[in-house]
């Protein structure tokens, strides 16, 4: 799930070399936290969230498909 959301955010923005996503482990839900470059946030977050929404869905489809919970923090 951490390299699904390091290729897609990594695509995204002008600066793909400072996106870091870092994954907290928990029993049942996996924490992740998205941190890109600060003139590279509104290309993650989107027009009204909606790329940030985006992203969410995607990892919680693939959370899904190995029986776990994930969270995406977007972290400025």
């Amino acid at each position: 799930m951490r390299e699904l959301i390091e290729y897609v955010a990594g695509k995204l923005v002008d600066m793909p070399e400072d996106v870091e996503v870092f994954d907290i482990e928990g029993e049942r839900t996996t924490v992740l936290e998205l941190r890109v470059h600060p003139e590279d946030l509104g290309k993650i977050i989107g027009r009204q969230g909606r790329t940030a929404q985006a992203l969410r869905a995607l990892l919680s489809i693939a959370a899904t498909r190995v029986n776990k919970r994930a969270v995406l923090e977007i972290l400025e």
